[in-house]
């Protein structure tokens, strides 16, 4: 890529094809140093040619084997400390709190009574904050408005930072945690059936299933039966969890389908082989070695007033749920099981995201090898992608979910949500992570996710990590849901052949939202895609002219050919109705052909392009 922010200088030479070399070579990264021909008036055109890589290397992509895990201890600073740009920092805490009363995104009810943010970047904690309450309500009255009865103010209680919630299904990591620790010891094998270790679980078509698929949740199980209202006791339930049949239709592996009762019947698999309570396994297997002193399973009594409540479910003749599992087949299963139960803090939460960036370890004390998290982290549904798109999961963990993860995305970012209102999100290429608690189904889940809060969090941490432009300005698509918007390059003649040069940053979500470059032969009234040739260091591939996903956050310096007669050059980024990526930017634009310079983006031309949705990003 271009070195430093200079403007384009090579002088304009009169010889047409040296010319579009001279131009659009002040535009591209540095050439390897070649001597020249006797007497020739600009390098020859090997000499550009040698700077491309022979080979196409498709487009961008990184795999867990191009993590690079670090070895932080978490503590407090600032933003800047680590690069981060403040003002985005600091709007989490309002951006949190817009959502304490219905909003446009979110009408009807609010979004949650209260939530905790907690957002760190190389081991430093940059943002820990704390909205709304975390008890407000006695009861709900009853449907359809479902309006919150409030408790008397002196009766409610104000979120903290330290408040504990329950985490619903965020329980599942620490279950998946114990079962990979057993893994590691050998114990336990990925790809043997379940039923070698807990041998009732063959039943129903089971026999097949392994101890991977229900980590992928490709088994085939069913994603929940109501264990607590059908079956009277805690041993009833959990025979009928492992006895549940295959969905009908299905093959072990073939389709994902997230599983309650897959997780259930791991949380029993880590108790029959080590014959130790799971309660006990993630204690002794995670929280105690990372000092998580918040984290476990049923509270009690004596730290109810520092828990968040939940909801109200006189069904289950529960009243207002408040110190107590939230799940029901949970709470009807003891408060202990493999899909959720375990209640945290938003700064233990923070030791075990920092500790998966360490590649299992945190202050000299490991849970998993750095190998383990790797494994965890490759997708292990790619080839179900197609027919499910929303199924990428590693081992446990879910991975590149844009609905919640937003700009922290990417192919190894991973994650969970929990049905409460919880969330983290872990992106290990910038090192970082954001957690959100919340107690959205306090007083009744019928008001509604908190999906809208989980994005603004998780964007809000994205949008501090800048990008910055190659030159002293560049362009950026408009970070907005259901739009298409354009930057327009009106050349100044119509061009025969020639080529354009452009620096291009994007990530998006991938297939629901892109970029895509064109050009019009006919003064703007058509536009078709034209192919473009893309190159970083020593990487180069070609697209068709459209580009989603992930774009290795890096610069990529872009080059297409003109048709002949082209008049116009265009960008366009279209998003779907939500969840996007950190956008689409494109700077030093430069468009030349035989007969000299067609468009000059720091130059003359700047004030001609037509930005429709573009905003100018500066350094």
């Amino acid at each position: 890529m271009p070195a430093g922010n200079a403007r384009v200088a090579t002088p304009l030479r009169t010889a047409g094809l040296v010319l579009t070399v001279a131009v659009l070579g002040a535009a591209l990264p540095p050439a390897p140093a070649a001597s020249a021909s006797p007497g020739s008036a600009a390098p020859p055109a090997r000499d550009v040619a040698a700077a491309r890589p022979p080979a196409d290397a498709g487009a961008p992509a990184v795999t867990p084997a191009d993590i690079r895990f670090r070895h932080d201890t978490l503590r407090r600073g600032t933003a800047r400390e680590v690069g981060l740009l403040p003002e985005h920092v600091a709007r989490m805490p309002a951006d949190l709190a817009a959502y304490l009363e219905p909003t446009p995104d979110h009408p009807g009810h609010p979004t949650y009574a209260g939530a905790v943010v907690l957002a760190a970047k190389d081991g430093v904690i940059v943002q820990h904050a704390a909205v709304g309450t975390a008890v407000r309500y006695a009861e709900v009255g009853p449907p359809p408005e479902l309006a919150g009865v409030e408790l008397p103010a002196d009766g409610q209680i104000p979120m903290r930072p330290d408040t504990i919630h329950d985490l619903a299904s965020v329980s599942k990591l620490f279950t998946t945690i114990v079962v990979m620790q057993l893994v590691e010891r050998g114990r336990v094998r990925l790809d043997e059936p379940v039923a070698r270790y807990v041998p009732e679980f063959a039943a129903g078509g089971k026999a097949a299933v392994t101890v991977r698929m229900l980590l992928t949740h490709t088994s085939g199980l069913p994603a929940f039966t109501p264990l607590w209202s059908r079956y009277p006791t805690p041993a009833e339930r959990f025979a009928a969890a492992l006895a549940t049949p295959l969905a009908a239709g299905v093959a072990p592996g073939a389709q994902y389908v997230y599983s309650d009762l897959g997780l259930i019947a791991l949380g029993v698999l880590a108790e029959r082989v080590t014959g130790r309570g799971l309660a006990e396994l993630v204690r002794d297997g995670v929280t105690a070695p990372l000092g998580m002193t918040d984290t476990g399973y049923n509270p009690g009594p004596q730290r109810r007033a520092r828990i968040a409540a939940t909801e109200y479910q006189p069904y289950a003749g529960r009243g207002m749920v408040w110190g107590e599992v939230h799940d029901e087949n949970a709470w009807s299963l003891g408060g202990v099981a493999g899909h959720a139960g375990v209640f945290s803090t938003a700064a233990d939460l923070a030791v075990l995201c920092q500790s998966l960036l360490n590649g299992g370890e945190y202050r000299g004390h490991r849970i998993l090898r750095p190998d383990t998290v790797r494994a965890m982290l490759v997708n292990g549904n790619a080839p179900l992608e197609q027919a499910y798109p929303e199924s990428d999961r590693g081992l446990g963990f879910e991975l590149n979910k844009h609905w919640y993860m937003m700009g922290l995305s990417s192919p190894v970012t991973f994650g969970h949500t929990g049905f409460t209102g919880t969330s983290i999100v872990v992106d290990p290429l910038s090192h970082s992570f954001v957690i959100l608690l919340s107690n959205r189904v306090h007083p009744d889940r019928g008001w509604g996710s908190n999906n809208v809060a989980r994005r603004a969090v998780a964007r809000d941490l994205a949008e501090a990590m800048p990008v910055r432009p190659r030159s002293h300005e560049a362009w950026r698509a408009d970070p907005r849901d259901s739009a298409t918007v354009t930057l327009t390059a009106p050349l100044r003649r119509a061009a025969r052949g020639g080529m354009a040069s452009f620096l291009l940053w994007y990530d998006t979500e991938p297939r629901y939202d892109g970029a895509r470059v064109e050009v019009s032969t006919d003064g703007g009234s058509t536009w078709a895609p034209v192919p473009m040739v893309l190159r970083q260091g020593d990487r180069r591939w070609t697209s068709d002219g459209t580009v989603t996903g992930y774009g290795g956050r890096v610069w990529w310096q872009a080059s297409v050919d003109l048709p002949e007669r082209a008049t116009h050059l265009r960008w366009t980024s279209s998003t779907d109705v939500s969840s996007q990526g950190r956008d689409v930017y494109v700077d030093r634009i430069v468009v030349a052909d035989r007969g000299g310079l067609l468009f000059h983006g720091e130059g003359a031309d700047a004030s001609r392009l037509v930005a429709e949705g573009w905003t100018p990003a500066r350094t």
